[in-house]
């Protein structure tokens, strides 16, 4: 009856490509604990340590008094709160936009986005290496789909001066979640203006840790246009949950009322917009987190520069240390688990073959000595 998943099933751990997950026994942290074990941990999007802040979870408390916990419906029918709405409004203005829209999650927030806006005799220009929610919400537009070398903004002009789509979108992610590196983004509006698409940026990496105060890839590129659909989540420097997508007014309405993601489902818990209104505070005002993870980022990189490893050019809290094969950076994320260091090891088919790689995330409340025990490991590591 199952034999066919178990074939499934078998292959993948043959190539050593089988995941598993680790269960926490407490709040997320730059120091976990899992089965008992303290950990020191390099594996979480926490960017800005705000996960387990304690006015973070003051404002969960006072909105499940207010609120109670579940939103009750969905956004559309009687789920939408007023902590809700006031969130759609802080964000919009946070970001720079008129009007914006929560979603649960990331790839729902994807997922509505793009089946919304395109579909049959549409076409939707993917940069190579973008997110998987990307990759999915393309295809189930059934809009052609035309995916362009990783930054090669040249490949990308010539398939958007030859199309004859009614319309174009151009996706990228901004900060790319298994390089670290950043997109072009000015340079993309520039090529979407002159060939009249819309851009979608998918900031999810980048919202509270790129541009003045935490304001995201906009303000990191001091760009501006109505061409621009903005996408970024609440879960990662945000410290909380959930997704949110801002634009123009007419594209918002256009979500509301199109976006399936959006309207079958039941609406974010209002205690959590209470806790992302709370969030937002904390990223606006505490430079000192950015700051931190700028030092630490370029104190890691400068001290594995003379690894036999291959370490990305990112200048984000994402910093990819290429091993090259699959079984290689598997033993050696377990080697530095065995020695109290968390560090995922990214395989195919999430990134290309023969580019696997520990991926280290850095938070800001990391600390320089968390670094160099780190980068004390690391070297040991790699003579083995």
């Amino acid at each position: 009856m199952y034999s066919d998943f178990t074939t499934r099933l078998h292959g993948r751990k043959s190539k050593g490509l089988y995941r598993h997950r680790l269960t926490l026994e407490g709040p997320q942290g730059t120091h976990v604990s899992i089965a008992g074990r303290k950990y020191l941990s390099f594996c979480s999007n926490d960017y800005l340590g705000l996960a387990n802040h304690p006015d973070l979870i003051k404002a969960v408390c006072e909105g499940a008094i207010q609120y109670g916990v579940g939103a009750g419906a969905s956004h559309l029918i009687i789920g939408h709160h007023s902590s809700h709405h006031r969130l759609e409004e802080v964000l919009a203005n946070f970001i720079g936009f008129p009007r914006a829209l929560l979603f649960s999650s990331g790839y729902m927030a994807n997922a509505g986005v793009v089946t919304a806006l395109v579909g049959h005799g549409d076409a939707v220009f993917m940069d190579r290496l973008n997110h998987a929610s990307l990759n999915d919400a393309a295809l189930l537009s059934r809009a052609k789909l035309i995916r362009y070398p990783h930054l090669d903004l040249a490949v990308l002009e010539q398939r958007l001066a030859v199309s004859q789509a009614k319309c174009k979108l151009v996706i990228t992610d901004t900060v790319f979640s298994m390089d670290g590196d950043i997109a072009p983004v000015a340079k993309l509006l520039a090529l979407c203006e002159k060939y009249s698409a819309w851009l979608l940026l998918d900031d999810a990496h980048g919202f509270g840790i790129l541009g003045q105060q935490g304001r995201g890839v906009v303000s990191h590129f001091n760009i501006s246009s109505p061409r621009i659909i903005y996408m970024a989540t609440l879960g990662k420097a945000a410290g909380v949950s959930g997704a949110f997508v801002a634009g123009q007014e007419e594209i918002i309405e256009i979500l509301v009322q199109y976006a399936r993601s959006y309207i079958y489902t039941t609406a974010m818990p209002p205690l959590l917009a209470q806790a992302a209104l709370k969030s937002l505070v904390l990223i606006e005002q505490e430079e000192w987190r950015r700051k931190n993870l700028v030092q630490l980022t370029e104190r890691l990189k400068r001290e594995l520069q003379s690894l036999r490893w291959k370490l990305l050019p990112s200048v984000t809290p994402i910093q990819p240390v290429i091993i090259g094969g699959s079984g290689e950076a598997l033993q050696t994320s377990n080697a530095l688990r065995e020695r109290g260091f968390l560090i995922p090891s990214i395989r195919p088919p999430t990134v290309p073959k023969g580019a696997a790689r520990l991926r280290i995330s850095l938070s800001a409340l990391h600390s320089i000595e968390d670094v160099e025990q780190l980068v004390t490991v690391l070297r040991e590591l790699e003579k083995i």
